[in-house]
């Protein structure tokens, strides 16, 4: 048996799935080590939704783990000093692992961790940062030396897709230690089409006619996602049979809801958790991710959107757009703060609702290649082939 030691902050959802997955593999044993042991609860307070979250979905069944103690006076997945645990390296060893997952660095025992296992047990790490944001200058080959430094202490890097690789490379990977195993939501839950009809009715609820175009956005109202330039969108599309709604909450939630009062085609939906999301992106036709940065290093959300047989469009400041959007097959993908090119691609749609559909169908088409069962494979094959 190849014992598998993970090492993450926090229970995800996005994570949780595919741990267990792992710990079913008939070679491997795996354990994961949280780090973040104040977040045991499963909830937490969020002060940009402003409100405490806890997930609806179980994300601590199927696979050993253990919440080693975080001593850090802030603790916190949000600054470095946030994972302060004395003991992990210590739990670690005592459970002998064959290989060591690290999931993020930016942490002081993350990165303690990655440099007192160096050379005794091979270390995998993952992340999705991208060069998206990057600018010249001075602090650019700062960081590039620094990070160089960073990723000496790994020795295979898992990358989620194209942007992802292109900073590993930049920041001292080698063509040889990467390998892929892509970004990934539960398809199956959110393809599931008897939402169908609960998304139905509560667009009969919300008063949106039946024959409307509905173009949706969910997550936070935060500068760096960019919600208030679907306003201005949302003025350029000349239809009446065009809504936009906009789920969530966020620090600028006040002011968007202000410069839409005059906006009769915009409406406002609270966050909203996890069992309830196949059901949100089955309101719309299509699903936008406006970002214009700084670090959307992926966009989870259009996973999902795909998922659910949407069209999905994107800016490219969005990190997984390139890989996940086929200009004009699935979707559309813009520079940030085109409202011109967002609203003419989306009068297209709203003349052509098939259009809209086939690129839903070639969005669950293209989903397929992302999944949790990619991910466990690329682990797999990787833990395999070292302790060959």
């Amino acid at each position: 048996m190849i014992r598998l030691a993970i090492v993450s902050t926090h229970p995800i959802q996005y994570y949780a799935p595919y741990f267990k997955m792992l710990s079913q593999q008939t070679n491997l044993c795996v354990k994961v080590f949280y780090t973040w042991s104040q977040a045991k609860t499963e909830e937490k307070y969020d002060p940009d939704f402003k409100r405490m979250i806890k997930w609806d979905i179980p994300l601590l069944e199927g696979y050993d783990f253990e919440f080693v103690e975080n001593v850090a006076p802030d603790p916190g997945s949000h600054h470095f000093k946030g994972i302060d645990n004395p003991t992990l390296n210590t739990k670690i060893t005592e459970w002998n692992p064959s290989l060591i997952l690290m999931i993020g660095w930016g942490y002081k025992s993350h990165f303690s961790c990655m440099r007192h296992f160096k050379g005794k047990v091979k270390i995998l790490f993952r992340g999705d940062s991208t060069l998206l944001d990057e600018k010249p200058g001075l602090r650019k080959m700062a960081r590039r030396f620094f990070l160089t430094y960073v990723y000496s202490y790994t020795d295979y890097t898992l990358y989620v897709g194209t942007n992802n690789k292109k900073y590993f490379l930049a920041h001292g990977i080698k063509e040889k230690q990467l390998f892929y195993a892509p970004h990934a939501i539960d398809n199956q839950r959110f393809s599931n089409d008897e939402f169908d009809r609960e998304a139905l009715n509560w667009r009969r609820e919300l008063g949106i006619p039946e024959n409307a175009f509905v173009l949706l956005f969910a997550g936070k109202f935060e500068p760096k996602k960019d919600p208030e330039s679907l306003l201005n969108v949302a003025g350029k599309v000349n239809s009446d049979q065009f809504y936009c709604v906009l789920v969530g909450n966020g620090p600028l939630e006040k002011s968007l809801k202000e410069k839409a009062a005059t906006l009769k085609n915009i409406i406002f939906l609270d966050f909203q958790n996890q069992q309830k999301m196949p059901v949100v992106y089955r309101l719309a036709d299509a699903f936008i991710l406006p970002s214009k940065g700084p670090q959307e290093t992926w966009g989870l959300a259009i996973n999902e959107a795909m998922a659910s047989g949407r069209a999905v469009m994107a800016s490219t400041k969005v990190g997984g757009a390139v890989d996940l959007i086929k200009q004009n097959e699935n979707g559309f993908i813009f520079e940030p703060g085109d409202v011109i090119g967002v609203a003419r691609f989306l009068t297209e749609l709203i003349n052509n609702k098939e259009l809209s559909r086939k690129m839903g169908e070639e969005s669950k088409q293209l989903i397929s290649h992302f999944s949790f069962e990619h991910i466990v494979d690329a682990i797999s094959k990787l833990a395999v082939s070292i302790n060959l």
